[in-house]
């Protein structure tokens, strides 16, 4: 078998709030949801893609005799991308002095993954962190986590998947039990505003959620606060009901929303879905955390 290798979009050193501990967060491209609020959009697409920081550029034109596919091109004086001919081959990101043009997306094997990994070691052991798969949606990339997952079991790393949930049974099954903790978003309780709001249903999610923690796997929820969209008391009732009857859920962490969102899409040549939606407030959050604390949850307020 040949060198294992998946692509990765990210990876963040001294994170403290993907788990517990100081961890470092690996970050996997590719997700089968398009939720409306989503603050990683370049992790949808699996394959790589360009991002652009027009307000970076120079105008040197090195991009535009770098692209042999015609995709950048001079009008007026301005260089612009037409990003229905780029073929991702990352030729202008190359050549871009002012760092304006990036791919998100790189090809990585386990080994380069797990060097990054262990470069913190150290303050894994003396926090209680570890390393923690995100995304995107880490399931969508399953030999590739799996074998992550094993080389950190064999050095002893400990180890947390952020997972939306929606997948195979049997990958998900795989994947817990290679891990020490599951970080699971819940998002909405209501099958039509979860296909309307993600793009899918939630049924995989819940009925996986369900095995999950009937089997004994330690899982943290975590609940993004969309104001509008999944903070209703009706809503909120219903997710804490649900909940509630899980075993071995730990806590539940509320995720507010912010729109960090906006400004990735602009970069990657896509409309933002909520262009005028704010943050909830601290006392909103409050209240919130009150609801759930007071329908039988352990409620923390981010992750």
């Amino acid at each position: 078998m040949g060198i294992q290798k998946g692509t990765v979009f990210d990876i963040k050193r001294f994170s403290i709030h993907d788990g517990p501990g100081i961890r470092t967060t690996v970050f996997l491209k590719g997700c089968p949801l398009r939720c409306w609020w989503c603050h990683n959009p370049e992790s949808q697409d699996p394959r790589p893609e360009l991002i652009l920081r027009a307000e970076r550029c120079i105008g040197c034109g090195a991009c535009v005799e770098a692209c042999e596919a015609g995709a950048i091109y001079v009008e007026d004086g301005r260089i612009y991308t037409d990003r229905t001919r780029c073929t991702r081959c990352g030729a202008c990101t190359e050549v871009c002095y002012a760092e304006a043009r990036e791919m998100a997306g790189q090809e990585m094997s386990v080994e380069a993954v797990m060097a990054e990994i262990e470069r913190d070691v150290t303050f894994y052991d003396t926090s209680g962190g570890g390393v923690t798969f995100s995304g995107g949606e880490p399931l969508t990339q399953p030999d590739f986590l799996l074998a992550l997952l094993r080389a950190c079991r064999e050095r002893g790393i400990h180890t947390a998947v952020d997972t939306c949930g929606y997948g195979p049974w049997e990958t998900m099954a795989a994947v817990a039990e290679e891990t020490d903790l599951l970080l699971y978003d819940l998002k909405l309780m209501d099958e039509a505003k979860h296909r309307r709001y993600t793009g899918v249903s939630n049924r995989p999610i819940l009925d996986n959620l369900r095995r999950l923690a009937e089997r004994g796997t330690p899982i943290f929820l975590r609940v993004p606060i969309v104001p509008g969209i999944n903070d209703s008391e009706e809503e909120l009732r219903r997710l804490a009901a649900f909940a509630a009857n899980l075993p071995n859920v730990n806590r539940v962490d509320l995720l507010p929303y912010h729109p960090t969102g906006k400004g990735k899409y602009e970069r990657l040549g896509r409309d933002y879905p909520l262009p005028d939606l704010h943050s909830p407030s601290e006392e909103r959050m409050q209240e919130i955390a009150h609801l759930l604390e007071d329908l039988g949850l352990d409620v923390g307020i981010g992750g």
